[in-house]
């Protein structure tokens, strides 16, 4: 890299505003078409399942008519594999004219419409992934703003067929173009994961400044491996990356893939249970018009939910390894809550784990614990009590904390015999040194 380069990474990063937008102060909900519905673009003898409009319309009304959109799965978004092979005349990435006919802004206002956001996907490189036409450091601002002309709310920009030095420009360069635009986009960065997603190759407090949300690990696939590899990645590597993530920037494990051929019950209460104690995206690649019971309600089981989205937005941490194959997660929330997550490694036999929330570095007290996926509670446990858990083979057991409230009651209770105990330790004192006070 020559002076002229040098100076001008310099100035581009040094001119980059951070998203100051205000998006993202929690992980973002939606679904996406990727993992399940890849590259395929065989509209003629698979119209249901390829990737175009009618696809994105489809999962649009199935957010709103199924649920989703009321519990904060509000994107549809858009992969790889939309565009021609060839920009417009003006040098502007356009639709497969086939598979898209009424463009991209039309689908924007239909997914509007339904009160939701359109999200697209776009490559730092001279190709995305599959070799459709990328967007090399001279078309950054052209696509910034064909997106925001076409109404688009969430770019995912990814980074196959470039080099570190273009993904160092590309990226800042981007989110400038983005905020030039003055439409509030969200931006999913991908640049983490081309360079090993861990420090010194990546630098979190310029992604947090740029970026909403950036990819740092391998595609997820639609198996128990893939899942269990992802979790594994991110919780040895906690240290580094559990402090980069907060409100408006998220680490980003890639998609929910419950309700697809890989995972089984308990595999898929893992897979959400794992996400929302990382504070991850929950964004589902699935099909919403073919999906069986137990998946939906695990995708859209509330507590679940509401523990992803927590607006402290602190990312949770692997507590514990045991040698017995069980990990305990755990995550602060607000109101002094918190959560937990038992997880099981094991591929024997429903397991007994034993222990106690003092063991699990919880202060001394009462709590009220709510299992999130049975809908049990338990009142009244002390910080010392031993408990039992029993834990599915590749499942997990995952609760709601909050300290027992005490009633005005127990609080004077408390408070009388705190200083009877204070009486008795003065009497004893008096009475041990023959002290005349």
């Amino acid at each position: 890299m020559g002076p002229s380069s040098v100076a001008l990474l310099l100035a581009m990063i040094s001119l980059t505003a951070a998203l100051d937008n205000g998006m993202l102060k929690t992980p973002p909900m939606g679904w996406m078409a990727w993992e399940r519905f890849r590259c395929d673009i065989d509209c003629k003898d698979d119209p249901q399942n390829c990737i175009g409009e009618k696809l994105f319309r489809d999962m649009a009304d199935r957010l709103v008519e199924d649920g989703w959109r009321e519990l904060g799965y509000e994107y549809v978004m858009i992969d790889d594999c939309w565009t021609s092979m060839q920009r417009d005349e003006q040098g502007r990435l356009q639709p497969d004219p086939s598979r898209f006919p009424g463009g991209i802004a039309k689908l924007a206002r239909y997914i509007h419409d339904r009160g939701l956001k359109l999200g697209i996907y776009a490559d730092m490189g001279s190709h995305t992934c599959m070799r459709y036409p990328g967007t090399p450091l001279d078309k950054i601002v052209i696509d910034a703003q064909t997106f925001a002309s076409w109404g688009v709310d969430y770019l995912k920009f990814d980074g196959c067929f470039s080099n570190p030095i273009e993904h160092m420009l590309g990226y800042p360069l981007m989110s400038k173009a983005l905020n030039a635009t003055g439409r509030p986009i969200g931006y999913s960065c991908s640049w983490p994961a081309y360079v090993g997603g861990l420090p010194p190759n990546v630098n979190y407090s310029l992604l947090g400044e740029i970026c909403h949300l950036w990819r740092n690990y391998d595609d997820i696939q639609d198996s128990w491996d893939s899942v269990q590899d992802i979790i594994g990645w991110f919780a040895n590597n906690q240290d580094d990356l559990q402090p980069a993530a907060g409100p408006g920037r998220w680490n980003d494990p890639d998609m929910l893939i419950i309700g697809n051929f890989g995972l089984s019950v308990d595999q898929a209460r893992s897979q959400m249970a794992l996400w929302a104690i990382m504070a991850a995206p929950l964004v589902m690649s699935n099909d919403l018009r073919n999906l069986d019971n137990s998946a939906r309600a695990i995708l859209q089981n509330k507590m679940a939910i509401t523990i992803n989205q927590d607006p402290l937005g602190i990312q949770g941490r692997r507590l514990l390894q045991e040698k017995s194959h069980i990990e305990v997660f755990w995550r602060p929330l607000s109101n002094s809550a918190s959560s937990l997550v038992f997880l099981s490694h094991r591929t024997d036999m429903p397991y007994l784990y034993h222990t106690s929330l003092a063991k699990l570095q919880y202060e001394p007290g009462n709590y009220e614990v709510y299992d999130v996926f049975t809908s049990s509670t338990v009142k009244g446990l002390n910080a010392t009590t031993v408990f039992t858990v029993s834990i599915n083979p590749t499942g997990v057991v995952m609760w709601y904390i909050s300290p027992r409230k005490q009633s005005r009651q127990q609080v004077e209770r408390l408070h009388h015999q705190q200083q009877h105990k204070k009486t008795n330790v003065f009497r004893k004192f008096k009475a041990e040194h023959h002290t005349v006070l």
